[in-house]
């Protein structure tokens, strides 16, 4: 095996009192390919920080191979003094580097290099930076959130690029899409501690919840030897003097262990207050078009939204997401066509825009509105510390400023503002930006048992493909097109992926062959059934109800408190006959209902 590049050994650091790295060990090798898995405040974008050599730690050593370039994508990029995007790029080159990557990159990224940094949108800066840490082929790329903020053409193009380069990559995501695509081995920062394994993201979530099921198994075997030595302590015989000393100090050991032992987190505890519900038709649009300074961004666009649809809106950055949005709310009115909204429509708005928050206020007066120390959640009060808590939020953070919150801990704040309004439709702006895999897990779970409608813009595509029901992509020149199905359902009947191009202004000329383009994936939507899909539409309803039983009995086995004890094996067969039931379980659901709206999308048309 090579050497390792980079080699942290031992590294502990601490932050006010608290500490975060408790010996972390980490090895990476040339083009190994690493995704860095943690909670939110687990000290991820730190321990990146650490690698590329910005952070000091308080003890433990970092080894980088001499020679060994190094390139550290943060989170949010410091522009300094440069007047243009160009000079920023130029200005991540070493000295002998040649200078034609850094135009090219910028060219690719959709980006002239003529643009203020001063005046750069997220997905623009983030775009400028991708290409300052790309263009020196650097033999390590640290990567904190690359997809943050970009759309997913430039996502899908990042992938590609990455894909090809022979450099080692870490890289910290809260895509699963893309972290699946590209990572060959896995860290998990947990409680300070890091664990490897030599597989992908892929393979992760269901390992993590092997180790935490077997820590708890652990914690609870402990938990009975300090009960039985307590007993013993209590009511046992009376042994030689050095014999009880020495038992006695095995409890005392057993204690402590128990005392210093720092459980998993908690997982977040979202809920949407939920108004009364809506009519059953919640959106009604005919024919609208709208365009600004001679440019179309939604023409001839009609669709009907009911109560309980989750429609998914995606697109290249540009191509007026927010602004069809917009239509379909009311929030501004169309240049033609009509837009009818059904009775009782109570509406909760998430907003991407993060910069409506004043950094100089606290946590707690962004949750009250500097109003007390209540929050009003679904109309009634609630204590601002017992709702910090549902959010994963410590009492201690209750007068924390915003400036200092991370972007994940900013993400889970705007979704506490947004949720706490009782609604019965929610519009959500890339609501997954900075959360952990853990809070996007909580949320997925919330967005399905939400009984109102969901209006969603979001570039993750695996978050996509578990949330919505239909997918509303643009085809250029202000066409909108809705298909049934995740995202990658909309790729498989739209046969194509969404491109950059798409979106951008076409020739007279040109606008006959798109107009006939769509016309001819207009009717997609509207095929048939296949033998296949039917016969597992009519064969599922009995897969589910067998796995439903095969999980009671399995369940059964797991209730007698005493088989860990008598029968190990068959203990861990019970515990590995429900996991494998409960998975094909939500997959036979998921197969289910996905051919159910699609069989209901073909009656209706």
């Amino acid at each position: 095996m090579a050497p390792p590049l980079i080699q942290l050994k031992d590294i502990r650091l601490t932050f006010g009192g608290t500490p975060l790295l408790t010996g972390v060990e980490l090895s990476v090798s040339p083009m190994e390919r690493v995704c860095l898995i943690g909670r939110n405040g687990s000290g991820k974008s730190t321990l990146l920080k650490i690698m590329a050599g910005i952070v000091e730690p308080d003890a433990g050593t970092r080894f980088v191979q001499p020679g060994a370039t190094i390139r550290y994508l943060p989170q949010e990029p410091d522009f300094g003094e440069h007047k243009t995007t160009l000079a920023y790029v130029e200005a991540g080159l070493g000295p002998g580097d040649d200078r034609y990557p850094a135009r090219y990159l910028l060219e690719q990224l959709g980006l002239t290099g003529n643009e203020d940094p001063a005046h750069l949108s997220g997905g623009e800066a983030r775009r400028a930076a991708l290409a300052r840490v790309l263009a020196p082929s650097p033999d390590i790329l640290l990567l904190d959130e690359p997809t943050n903020h970009l759309d997913l053409p430039t996502i899908e193009w990042l992938e590609a690029e990455l894909e090809n380069r022979r450099c080692a990559l870490v890289l910290i995501s809260h895509d699963r899409r893309f972290l699946t695509n590209l990572s060959r081995s896995t860290a998990w920062l947990d409680r300070g501690q890091t664990r490897q394994i030599d597989r992908g993201f892929a393979a992760f979530e269901a390992w993590r919840d092997e180790v935490l099921a077997e820590e708890e198994r652990e914690q609870h075997k402990l938990d009975r030897r300090i009960v039985d030595e307590e007993h013993w302590l209590r009511y046992g015989v009376s042994g030689r003097r050095k014999r009880n000393v020495r038992r006695l100090g095995n409890l005392q050991e057993l204690r402590a262990q128990r005392r210093n032992y720092r459980g998993a987190t908690g997982s977040a505890n979202l809920a949407a207050a939920e108004a009364e519900k809506s009519g059953k038709l919640v959106i009604e649009a005919k024919s609208i078009g709208k365009a600004y300074d001679g440019r179309t961004i939604v023409d001839n666009f009609s669709t009907r939204i009911q109560r309980g649809d989750r429609l998914g809106i995606v697109g290249p950055n540009g191509a007026g997401k927010t602004t069809l949005v917009n239509l379909l709310t009311g929030s501004i009115g169309p240049d033609n066509g009509s837009v009818r909204l059904g009775v009782n429509i109570e509406m909760a708005t998430l907003d991407q825009h993060r910069e409506s928050l004043d950094p100089t206020s606290t946590l707690a007066e962004a949750l009250t509105g500097g109003r007390g120390d209540h929050v009003m959640v679904g109309g009634k009060p609630k204590h601002v510390v017992s709702y910090m808590k549902d959010f994963l939020f410590a009492q201690e953070q209750m007068r924390t400023p915003l400036e200092v919150l991370s972007g994940g801990e900013r993400g889970r704040l705007m979704l506490a503002r947004a949720l706490a309004k009782p609604s019965n439709l929610l519009v959500l702006d890339e609501p997954t930006n900075d959360l952990d895999l853990e809070t996007l897990d909580v949320l997925e779970e919330m967005l399905g048992d939400y009984e109102g409608t969901v209006l969603l813009i979001s570039h993750d595509r695996d978050f996509l493909d578990r949330v919505v029901t239909s997918v509303i992509v643009p085809e250029g020149n202000g066409k909108w097109i809705e298909y049934a199905g995740g995202y990658s359902d909309m790729l498989v009947q739209r046969g194509a992926d969404l491109k950059r191009a798409d979106v951008k202004a076409q020739p007279a000329e040109e606008k006959k062959e798109t107009k006939a383009a769509a016309a001819t994936l207009a009717p997609a939507p509207k095929r048939r059934l296949s033998f296949n899909e039917k016969h597992a539409l009519e064969t599922l309803p009995k897969t589910i109800e067998k796995l439903h039983a095969e999980i009671a009995r399995q369940q059964k086995l797991l209730d007698d408190p005493t088989l860990y004890r008598k029968d190990r094996k068959k203990f861990d067969d019970a515990s590995a006959g429900i996991a494998t039931a409960q998975a094909e379980l939500a997959a036979a659901e998921d197969r289910w209902l996905e051919l159910e709206l699609l069989r209901e999308e073909i009656e209706q048309a």
